[in-house]
Protein backbone atom coordinates (compact mmCIF):
# COMPACT_ATOMS: atom_id res chain seq x y z
CA UNK A 1 0.00 0.00 0.00
CA UNK A 2 2.85 2.55 1.04
CA UNK A 3 4.70 1.72 -2.71
CA UNK A 4 0.84 2.95 -4.16
CA UNK A 5 1.03 6.19 -2.39
CA UNK A 6 4.74 7.10 -2.64
CA UNK A 7 4.33 6.66 -6.91
CA UNK A 8 1.89 9.51 -6.85
CA UNK A 9 3.92 11.70 -4.66
CA UNK A 10 7.22 11.27 -6.65
CA UNK A 11 5.30 12.19 -9.96
CA UNK A 12 3.73 15.10 -7.82
CA UNK A 13 6.88 16.67 -7.11
CA UNK A 14 8.95 15.97 -10.31
CA UNK A 15 5.82 17.56 -12.05
CA UNK A 16 6.20 20.38 -14.34
CA UNK A 17 2.68 22.40 -12.94
CA UNK A 18 4.35 22.47 -9.71
CA UNK A 19 7.44 23.97 -10.82
CA UNK A 20 5.66 26.37 -12.84
CA UNK A 21 3.38 27.99 -10.13
CA UNK A 22 3.73 31.95 -9.04
CA UNK A 23 4.33 32.00 -5.29
CA UNK A 24 4.39 29.20 -2.44
CA UNK A 25 3.62 26.49 -3.67
CA UNK A 26 2.44 25.32 -0.14
CA UNK A 27 -0.67 27.53 0.07
CA UNK A 28 -3.87 26.80 -0.34
CA UNK A 29 -4.49 29.70 -2.84
CA UNK A 30 -2.15 27.91 -4.86
CA UNK A 31 -4.75 26.49 -7.44
CA UNK A 32 -2.23 23.72 -8.09
CA UNK A 33 -1.25 22.84 -4.79
CA UNK A 34 -4.94 22.42 -4.41
CA UNK A 35 -5.16 20.05 -7.06
CA UNK A 36 -1.97 18.41 -6.41
CA UNK A 37 -4.02 17.83 -2.80
CA UNK A 38 -7.49 16.46 -4.45
CA UNK A 39 -5.65 14.25 -6.42
CA UNK A 40 -3.30 12.68 -3.74
CA UNK A 41 -6.60 12.46 -1.47
CA UNK A 42 -8.52 10.77 -4.56
CA UNK A 43 -5.62 8.54 -4.73
CA UNK A 44 -5.97 7.68 -1.32
CA UNK A 45 -9.70 7.14 -1.34
CA UNK A 46 -9.15 4.59 -4.51
CA UNK A 47 -6.48 2.69 -2.41
CA UNK A 48 -8.99 2.85 0.56
CA UNK A 49 -12.30 1.86 -1.36
CA UNK A 50 -9.51 -1.03 -3.29
CA UNK A 51 -9.99 -0.14 -6.46
CA UNK A 52 -6.68 -1.02 -7.99
CA UNK A 53 -7.20 -4.56 -6.90
CA UNK A 54 -10.71 -4.48 -8.05
CA UNK A 55 -9.46 -3.40 -11.59
CA UNK A 56 -6.75 -6.06 -11.20
CA UNK A 57 -9.06 -8.64 -10.95
CA UNK A 58 -11.09 -7.24 -13.35
CA UNK A 59 -8.26 -7.25 -15.83
CA UNK A 60 -7.28 -10.63 -14.96
CA UNK A 61 -10.79 -12.02 -15.28
CA UNK A 62 -10.84 -10.18 -18.85
CA UNK A 63 -7.39 -11.87 -19.25
CA UNK A 64 -8.89 -15.38 -18.55
CA UNK A 65 -11.25 -15.07 -20.92
CA UNK A 66 -9.66 -13.78 -23.55
CA UNK A 67 -6.85 -16.85 -23.06
CA UNK A 68 -10.66 -19.05 -22.79
CA UNK A 69 -11.57 -17.72 -26.00
CA UNK A 70 -8.07 -18.16 -27.34
CA UNK A 71 -7.88 -21.78 -26.60
CA UNK A 72 -11.48 -22.03 -28.00
CA UNK A 73 -10.41 -20.66 -30.79
CA UNK A 74 -7.27 -22.95 -31.30
CA UNK A 75 -9.20 -26.18 -30.54
CA UNK A 76 -11.73 -25.31 -33.18
CA UNK A 77 -9.11 -24.25 -35.75
CA UNK A 78 -7.33 -27.43 -34.86
CA UNK A 79 -10.85 -29.46 -35.27
CA UNK A 80 -11.31 -28.04 -38.73
CA UNK A 81 -7.84 -29.00 -39.27
CA UNK A 82 -8.87 -32.51 -38.30
CA UNK A 83 -12.07 -32.66 -40.92
CA UNK A 84 -10.63 -30.56 -43.27
CA UNK A 85 -7.85 -33.34 -43.62
CA UNK A 86 -10.41 -36.23 -43.29
CA UNK A 87 -12.43 -34.34 -46.28
CA UNK A 88 -9.57 -34.15 -48.20
CA UNK A 89 -8.54 -37.89 -47.35
CA UNK A 90 -11.87 -38.75 -48.10
CA UNK A 91 -11.90 -36.74 -51.44
CA UNK A 92 -8.46 -38.38 -52.46
CA UNK A 93 -10.48 -42.04 -51.57
CA UNK A 94 -13.32 -40.98 -53.84
CA UNK A 95 -11.33 -39.69 -56.03
CA UNK A 96 -9.27 -43.32 -56.91
CA UNK A 97 -12.15 -45.23 -56.25
CA UNK A 98 -13.71 -43.43 -59.72
CA UNK A 99 -10.59 -43.40 -61.50
CA UNK A 100 -10.77 -47.26 -60.27
CA UNK A 101 -14.63 -47.53 -61.47
CA UNK A 102 -13.38 -45.51 -64.47
CA UNK A 103 -10.42 -48.39 -65.43
CA UNK A 104 -12.99 -51.02 -64.70
CA UNK A 105 -15.45 -49.62 -66.86
CA UNK A 106 -12.94 -49.48 -69.55
CA UNK A 107 -11.22 -52.98 -69.34
CA UNK A 108 -15.07 -54.10 -69.10
CA UNK A 109 -16.23 -52.43 -72.24
CA UNK A 110 -12.98 -53.82 -73.83
CA UNK A 111 -13.54 -57.37 -72.83
CA UNK A 112 -17.25 -56.50 -74.21
CA UNK A 113 -16.12 -55.19 -77.50
CA UNK A 114 -13.30 -58.67 -77.80
CA UNK A 115 -16.81 -60.74 -76.51
CA UNK A 116 -18.88 -59.23 -78.99
CA UNK A 117 -16.14 -59.21 -82.25
CA UNK A 118 -15.95 -63.00 -81.18
CA UNK A 119 -19.86 -63.46 -81.41
CA UNK A 120 -20.03 -62.18 -84.79
CA UNK A 121 -17.02 -63.85 -85.86
CA UNK A 122 -19.07 -66.78 -84.78
CA UNK A 123 -22.39 -65.59 -86.21
CA UNK A 124 -20.12 -64.68 -89.58
CA UNK A 125 -19.23 -68.45 -89.47
CA UNK A 126 -22.69 -69.90 -88.47
CA UNK A 127 -23.91 -68.21 -91.73
CA UNK A 128 -21.35 -68.56 -93.80
CA UNK A 129 -21.51 -72.38 -92.95
CA UNK A 130 -25.82 -72.29 -93.05
CA UNK A 131 -24.95 -70.59 -96.67
CA UNK A 132 -23.22 -73.19 -97.62
CA UNK A 133 -24.96 -75.85 -97.09
CA UNK A 134 -27.84 -74.21 -98.25
CA UNK A 135 -25.93 -73.92 -101.94
CA UNK A 136 -24.88 -78.28 -101.40
CA UNK A 137 -28.88 -78.42 -101.11
CA UNK A 138 -29.65 -76.40 -103.91
CA UNK A 139 -26.58 -77.91 -105.67
CA UNK A 140 -27.88 -81.45 -105.10
CA UNK A 141 -31.34 -80.84 -105.61
CA UNK A 142 -30.11 -79.26 -108.85
CA UNK A 143 -28.34 -82.59 -109.88
CA UNK A 144 -30.81 -84.59 -108.76
CA UNK A 145 -33.56 -82.54 -110.71
CA UNK A 146 -31.18 -82.86 -113.87
CA UNK A 147 -30.14 -86.25 -113.49
CA UNK A 148 -34.21 -87.21 -112.91
CA UNK A 149 -34.63 -85.56 -116.38
CA UNK A 150 -31.99 -86.78 -117.80
CA UNK A 151 -33.42 -90.23 -116.66
CA UNK A 152 -36.51 -89.58 -117.69
CA UNK A 153 -35.38 -88.40 -120.89
CA UNK A 154 -33.69 -91.53 -121.40
CA UNK A 155 -36.38 -93.95 -120.41
CA UNK A 156 -38.82 -92.12 -122.74
CA UNK A 157 -35.79 -92.08 -125.51
CA UNK A 158 -35.18 -95.89 -124.62
CA UNK A 159 -39.10 -96.40 -124.82
CA UNK A 160 -39.39 -95.01 -128.13
CA UNK A 161 -36.41 -97.00 -129.31
CA UNK A 162 -37.26 -99.88 -128.12
CA UNK A 163 -40.99 -99.89 -128.66
CA UNK A 164 -40.26 -99.04 -132.53
CA UNK A 165 -38.06 -102.25 -132.36
CA UNK A 166 -39.63 -104.51 -130.01
CA UNK A 167 -42.01 -106.59 -131.17
CA UNK A 168 -45.10 -107.37 -128.81
CA UNK A 169 -43.84 -110.70 -128.36
CA UNK A 170 -40.62 -109.50 -126.83
CA UNK A 171 -42.49 -107.34 -125.14
CA UNK A 172 -44.73 -109.44 -123.28
CA UNK A 173 -42.20 -111.82 -122.61
CA UNK A 174 -40.12 -108.85 -120.87
CA UNK A 175 -42.68 -107.83 -119.05
CA UNK A 176 -43.35 -111.26 -117.45
CA UNK A 177 -39.67 -111.43 -116.08
CA UNK A 178 -40.00 -107.90 -115.00
CA UNK A 179 -43.07 -108.97 -112.64
CA UNK A 180 -41.38 -112.13 -111.96
CA UNK A 181 -38.21 -110.59 -110.45
CA UNK A 182 -40.06 -107.67 -108.43
CA UNK A 183 -41.79 -110.72 -106.94
CA UNK A 184 -39.01 -112.79 -106.20
CA UNK A 185 -37.06 -109.33 -104.58
CA UNK A 186 -40.49 -108.15 -102.53
CA UNK A 187 -40.60 -111.65 -101.18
Amino acid sequence: MLKNIIAPVIMLTFASPVLAASGPFFSLRNTDFVVSISFILFALVLVYLKVPSMLGKMLDQRAASIKTELDEARALREEAQTILASYERQQKEVSEQAARIVEDAKSEAKAAAEQAKIDLEKSVQRRMIAAEEKIASAQASAEREVRDAAINVAVAAATEILSSQMSSEISDKLTENAISEVQTKFH
